[in-house]
C-alpha cells in the first residue's frame, strides 16, 4: 500500500453490516499495483443514516463509494444522477464523485456478464438461463441477460415477486418467464438444454453452507454451466453437485472482481489489474 499522506484520496464500501466485505483487500491491492494514491475502507452505515453518509461524500471529497445491502435502493434518491441501468434495476452499487456531483451506477450486471463470458458462456438470443431468486442480485442479472436478448426463466420462493421481476423487464429483447421454485419447476426449466443455471439466492452461504436450492441435480446436463453468486464458501453444495455431474461451474468471486473492476476504472481512469484483485480475495 502507498503510504498515506495529506494527498491520499479515500474510497469506501458502505453496508450494514459490512465488516465481512472483501472489497477493501481487493481495491487496496489494486490501488497499490498501479501506484494510485488512495485508500479503501469499509464503513458501516445504518439505513437511517444514508442521507448523512451521502452528504459526507461531498463534505470529505471522497473518491467514490461501493454500496451493498441494504443500501443499494435507499441511496438512489440522494444522488445527483444515476445511469440508465441503475434506474431500470432500481439500485446503485457504485457512486462516482465528479467534483461534488454524485453519479450512481449498477455494475453488478455488467460484472456478472464479464465473469461468465470469461469462461466461454455465450449470452445471445439463442441462450436460455434459469435464474434462482428475484431479489436485488437477480434483478441485475436478469436485466443484463435480457438486455442481450437471452431468454430467462426465473424461479423464486415468492412467485408474485418473480412475476413482478419478469413484468418489470418485459420491454427488453429477451423473453422472461417464471417457473415454480421446486424440483419439478426448475427441472422443467432445465429440460431441453439450458445454457446456464444461476443461483442468486443466499441458500448455501456461510454460516448455512449445508443448504442447497431445490435443483434436481439429475436434470442437469453436463453442457449446462452452473454459477453461484456466493463466494463464501468457495464451492457451495450446489456447485459441488454440478461439478460431479460434469458441469462447468463458477462461484461469485469472479463477479465480485469484475464489478469491482468497473468501479475502479470509473475512479482511477486506469484499467483494473484483474489478476491482482483476484489474488487479494483468495
Amino acid at each position: 500500500m502507498i503510504p498515506i499522506s495529506g494527498k491520499t484520496r479515500v474510497a469506501a464500501v458502505w453496508g450494514y453490516p459490512v465488516a465481512h466485505s472483501a472489497s477493501p483487500a481487493m481495491h487496496n491491492a489494486a490501488f497499490a499495483a498501479i501506484g494510485f494514491d488512495a485508500v479503501y475502507v469499509a464503513l458501516s452505515v445504518a439505513p437511517e443514516n444514508i442521507a448523512g453518509a451521502v452528504a459526507g461524500v461531498r463534505a470529505f471529497d471522497l473518491l467514490g463509494v461501493n454500496v451493498t445491502v441494504p443500501l443499494k435502493e435507499l441511496v438512489m434518491p440522494h444522488l445527483d444522477s444515476v445511469s440508465e441501468t441503475a434506474r431500470a434495476i432500481g439500485a446503485v452499487n457504485t457512486i462516482v464523485n465528479r467534483n461534488g456531483e454524485l453519479w450512481g451506477d449498477s455494475t453488478d450486471g455488467a460484472g456478472f456478464l464479464a465473469a461468465i463470458e470469461s469462461t466461454g458462456v455465450a449470452v445471445n438470443t439463442e441462450s436460455r438461463f434459469v435464474v434462482l431468486g428475484a431479489g436485488g442480485s437477480a434483478r441485475a442479472v436478469v436485466y443484463a441477460l435480457a438486455e442481450r436478448g437471452a431468454n430467462v426463466v426465473i424461479a423464486n420462493r415468492n412467485a408474485d415477486r418473480a412475476q413482478t421481476l419478469a413484468n418489470d423487464f418485459a420491454h427488453l429483447p429477451g423473453q422472461i418467464t417464471r417457473t415454480d421454485y421446486d424440483e419439478a419447476g426448475i427441472g422443467a426449466a432445465l429440460a431441453g438444454g439450458a445454457t446456464a443455471l444461476i443461483n442468486t439466492t443466499s441458500v448455501g452461504m456461510q454460516p448455512n453452507a449445508d443448504a442447497i436450492p431445490p435443483v434436481p441435480i439429475a436434470a442437469l446436463s453436463s453442457e449446462t454451466f452452473v454459477a453461484d453468486l456466493i463466494y463464501k464458501p468457495r464451492e457451495t453444495l450446489l456447485l459441488v453437485a454440478a461439478r460431479e455431474r460434469g458441469c462447468q461451474t463458477q462461484n461469485g468471486a469472479e463477479m465480485l472482481v469484475r464489478q469491482g473492476a468497473i468501479a475502479f476504472e470509473y475512479w482511477t481512469g486506469t484499467p483494473a489489474p484483474l489478476d491482482i484483485m483476484r489474488q487479494a480475495i483468495r
